[in-house]
């Protein structure tokens, strides 16, 4: 007969709000957390927050950047991009495609967060405004 892991099987508690996921988190990340929404504010002061697939997220038109606390780090999730762009930067922690892990123990890179932070700002607001047209410019569909 198997037994079970409770841990493993039980379901991630869901948050309406971001206010309500941090203070969801684990003690020693909250404080981790409230820095990162506060120096992604800073970069993004017109971006909405909201959650993204459970996490807490800066979007324009489209998501910026979604971070979310785990168990022995912060994860920054900023986009492929962005990680690949800072990679010299990044050099010193545990990154994959398109997410970056900054550990617990250690304190945040605030500096470098901004700066891949206004690095996403400007990649949407480029790319954005290439491929879309301003509404009263578009042409009917039959």
């Amino acid at each position: 007969m198997c037994s079970y892991n409770l841990s493993m099987t039980e379901k991630k508690e869901r948050h309406d709000s971001v206010d309500e996921y941090i203070a969801g988190a684990q003690k020693q990340a909250q404080k981790k957390l409230r820095q990162m929404r506060a120096c992604i504010g800073k970069a993004a002061p017109n971006a909405t927050q909201g959650l993204k697939w459970g996490m807490p997220a800066f979007s324009y038109d489209r998501i910026l950047v979604t971070y979310a606390a785990h168990k022995h780090h912060i994860g920054f999730y900023p986009t492929p991009s962005a990680v690949k762009a800072f990679s010299k930067e990044l050099s010193k922690y545990a990154t994959a495609s398109g997410s970056i892990q900054f550990p617990l123990d250690k304190p945040l890179p605030l500096p470098l967060i901004h700066k891949i932070t206004e690095f996403r700002v400007q990649e949407s607001v480029e790319k954005d405004g290439k491929w879309r047209t301003p509404r009263r410019n578009r042409k009917k569909r039959l």
